[in-house]
């Protein structure tokens, strides 16, 4: 075993091992101080152990397996950074609501899943990695234990499994097609090309990988979620944690394959997920609620690049798309944590605070010389000349808007105390994503061979990165300047609605179903009940030879 291969086995295995550790009180007590350590192996795994060997454990048959490949690695990388600023703004900022010990153990389980579904080769490791990732995101979620939080992390973890129901069979399926029955992931995507079962296959995919990204309209969970988390844990849930959905798609649907139907209709869910994340995020007043629509949006923007590539067969796609979903994590990551600094600072000191968010807020428009900018160059090509180059540009005008009406509603939450300063720890680890911002996308571009990387940055126009921001401020101007009345629409939009429309069928037919278990819970019904099956069982036995 190189090195190489040894980081990969200590990224997955750090974390792990914390989490075990856990279960001894001592550790467990001091644990919330050792979390910024627990992702720092990912940084080095993400720039040295590319196509490295793989590690592979257990037999043969049923390997548990874990590599690297380079789209892997961008996002793994990005979202090791978001990890470590997040623990690091958590350590000395958790509400009194929330208990450090139970905390850290959350945490551990979702870092633990998150780190092991990036490296991931198998299917079964991925599978299971990626429910415990599912398990401690919804934990993390209710960390706080009200009833709101409660609700709102079994919509999460309802959702979750949800969508991994549609996954296992996927994966089921993948297995029956590879030669021997193989559960490497590589062999799976190769074996989906050419199979009479593809167009099933690939529709479990997108739906139970479309449902974790937050595509409209399965979207829902995502501001519930966001809006009642602490902000560290709505970093990581915004940035890192559904990017596995991203990673997922990359890694499984057959990209050398050309399927302009798929493609399509994946390309028009996405980008109509980018404009109606910022409709409904325009209505919002919520800071928390606001980015979880952006992200929405962004999301939407990211699989529409997939789509555009799956259309003729564009291998670069994939590159792209993890290119762009890197810039979202410690973007994303950073505008959450930034709204507890916000929070914590007194106005004479706010602008030193809101400049560098407007610039990251801006970021997701592509203004000029930011890492929004070069992602959206990245993915410029991909987009084309027509109607979907139109609808990315329409989106880019949008975020702007939306990216505004954030700021707008930051702005009134600075503290009440004029001298007022957020904690050294929250302001280094919000500063640390500001700037990652810029030198993660700049370094990846500098340091790749990826040419159509390097041909989009030759590429880069100054005012085609600028129109569309300068038409967002206008609008946004005109917008305030003439005040406009948006309706009111409650975090989860479509959800919520399902919801409320819902409560009363529900609640009646648990009602109802509570009853039923009732009578036949008494010994006399519940006998012959048993008696019944067994009989019928039997008969079918009988007639069956």
């Amino acid at each position: 075993m190189n090195f190489a291969t040894l980081l990969i086995g200590i990224t997955v295995g750090l974390p792990l091992a914390l989490l075990l550790a856990c279960f001894f009180a001592p550790l467990r007590k001091k644990m919330l101080g050792i979390l910024p350590y627990a992702p720092i192996p990912a940084v080095f795994t993400a720039i040295l152990s590319v196509d490295a060997p793989a590690l592979i454990l257990g037999s043969p048959r049923v390997p548990v397996a874990f590599s690297l490949d380079l789209a892997g690695a961008i996002l793994l990388g990005a979202s090791a950074i978001l990890w470590i600023a997040s623990a690091c703004y958590a350590q000395k900022s958790l509400p009194s609501t929330v208990n450090p010990e139970r905390f850290s153990v959350c945490w551990l389980m979702t870092l633990a899943g998150c780190m092991g579904v990036y490296l991931a080769a198998d299917m079964v490791s991925f599978y299971g990695l990626l429910a415990l990732l599912s398990v401690g995101a919804s934990s993390l979620v209710m960390i706080e234990n009200s009833a709101r939080s409660q609700s709102v992390a079994m919509i999460y973890l309802g959702i979750a499994l949800f969508a991994e129901t549609f996954l296992l069979l996927a994966f089921v399926l993948l297995a029956s097609i590879t030669s021997e029955h193989s559960l490497w992931i590589h062999d799976a995507s190769l074996a989906l090309a050419d199979s009479s079962q593809r167009d099933l296959i690939i529709a479990l995919l997108l739906i139970g990988f479309g449902i974790k990204a937050g595509l409209v309209p399965t979207h829902f969970f995502m501001p519930k979620a966001y809006s009642v988390s602490i902000l560290p844990v709505a970093a990581v849930l915004s940035g890192a944690v559904i990017k596995a959905s991203v990673l997922g798609l990359i890694r499984f649907l057959p990209h050398q394959l050309a399927l302009p139907d798929w493609g399509m209709a994946l390309a028009a869910i996405g980008l109509f997920g980018a404009l109606y994340g910022v409709a409904i995020g325009l209505t919002q007043k919520d800071p928390k609620t606001i980015l979880a629509y952006s992200s929405v949006s962004q999301m939407g923007f990211i699989i529409a690049i997939l789509g555009m590539g799956l259309m003729v067969a564009d291998d670069g796609a994939r590159l792209a798309a993890a290119f762009y979903a890197a810039r979202h994590v410690v973007a994303k990551g950073g505008l959450f944590l930034a709204i507890g600094v916000i929070v914590a600072t007194g106005q004479r000191r706010y602008w030193f605070v809101l400049t560098p968010v407007i610039l990251i807020a801006l970021s997701f428009a592509g203004l000029p010389l930011t890492g929004g900018d070069l992602a959206k160059a990245v993915t410029k090509d991909f987009m084309g000349d027509g109607f979907a180059y139109t609808v990315a540009t329409l989106s880019s005008v949008a975020s702007t808007l939306l990216m505004l009406h954030f700021i707008r509603q930051l702005k009134t939450m600075f503290a009440t105390t004029p001298d007022a300063q957020a904690l050294l720890s929250q302001s280094s680890a919000w500063l640390g994503l500001a700037l990652s911002c810029i030198l993660l996308p700049a370094g990846l571009i500098a340091h790749s061979s990826n040419h159509e990387l390097l041909k989009a940055l030759e590429a880069y126009k100054l005012w085609a990165g600028l129109w569309p921001i300068l038409a967002g401020i206008s609008i946004a101007s005109v917008l305030w300047l003439i005040p406009i009345r948006l309706p009111t629409i409650k975090a989860g939009d479509i959800g919520q609605a399902v919801l409320q429309a819902s409560t009363k069928p529900a609640t009646a037919i648990s009602s109802r179903a509570a009853k039923l278990d009732t009578a036949l819970g008494h010994w006399p019904i519940a006998a012959m009940t048993l008696f019944a099956v067994v009989l019928l069982f039997g008969l079918t036995l009988m007639y069956g030879q």
